[in-house]
C-alpha cells in the first residue's frame, strides 16, 4: 500500500523522475526566451507546453516553487539597489565603493538574492532557464501571490498508447497568445 507517499511514480525510478521534472520546468522556462519563430528551439506558443497530464500535475508544484524563489529574489534585490554604485567597473570610484562600507551593505543585501538564484539553479539544472526565470518571469508575477500556471486538460489522446494529455502554461498571457479579431474590437468599443 501506498499510504502517506506522496508524489506520482510515472513508471521511472527516482533520479529518472527528478530528471524528467527538470527538464519539463527548464522546457517551459526556456519558452519565454527571445528566438525567432524560424530558428530552431523555437516555441509555438510562449509560456507554454504539451505533455501528460500525470506529468503536468507533477512538475506544477515545482514550476511553482521556482518562480515564488524567483519573486522574493527580485525583492531583495530592489533593497540592494539603494546601496549600488553607478561608477563603472575597476574605475577608481568603484574601487573606492567596494572598500567602503556602501559595498559591505550591498552584500549583506545581494546575499538573499544570490542565494535564490543559486537555489532555482538546483531546482532546475538549467543556467539559461534560471537566467529566464528571474529576467521574464518573476518580474511579469511581482504582484502576484500565487498560482503563476494552469493547467488545460485536451480532450483528444496521445497516439499510441492513449494517454491523457495536457497542456502546461503561464496564467496571465492571454492577450499575447490571442490576437484579437477586428469584428470583436469593433463590439467592445
Amino acid at each position: 500500500m501506498r499510504h502517506r507517499r506522496k508524489g506520482r511514480i510515472l513508471g521511472r525510478s527516482p533520479s529518472h523522475q527528478r530528471a524528467l521534472l527538470r527538464n519539463l520546468a527548464s522546457a517551459l522556462m526556456l519558452t519565454e526566451q527571445e528566438v525567432e519563430p524560424g530558428e530552431p528551439g523555437a516555441a509555438k506558443v510562449k509560456g507554454r507546453i504539451i505533455t501528460t497530464l500525470p506529468k503536468a500535475k507533477e512538475v506544477r508544484p515545482l514550476v511553482e516553487r521556482c518562480i515564488t524563489i524567483a519573486r522574493r529574489g527580485l525583492a531583495a534585490s530592489a533593497r540592494a539597489d539603494e546601496f549600488a554604485t553607478s561608477a563603472e567597473r575597476g574605475s577608481a570610484a568603484w574601487k573606492e565603493w567596494r572598500t567602503g562600507a556602501q559595498w559591505r551593505a550591498w552584500a549583506q543585501a545581494m546575499a538573499p538574492v544570490v542565494k535564490a538564484r543559486r537555489r532555482v539553479l538546483q531546482m532546475l539544472g538549467d543556467k539559461k532557464a534560471a537566467r529566464i526565470v528571474f529576467e521574464v518571469i518573476a518580474p511579469r508575477y511581482a504582484e502576484r501571490p500565487g498560482g503563476y500556471t494552469r493547467i488545460l486538460k485536451l480532450a483528444k489522446p496521445r497516439l499510441g498508447d492513449a494517454g491523457a494529455r495536457a497542456i502546461l502554461e503561464f496564467v496571465g498571457g492571454e492577450s499575447a497568445a490571442k490576437p484579437q479579431s477586428p469584428q470583436l474590437e469593433a463590439a467592445r468599443g
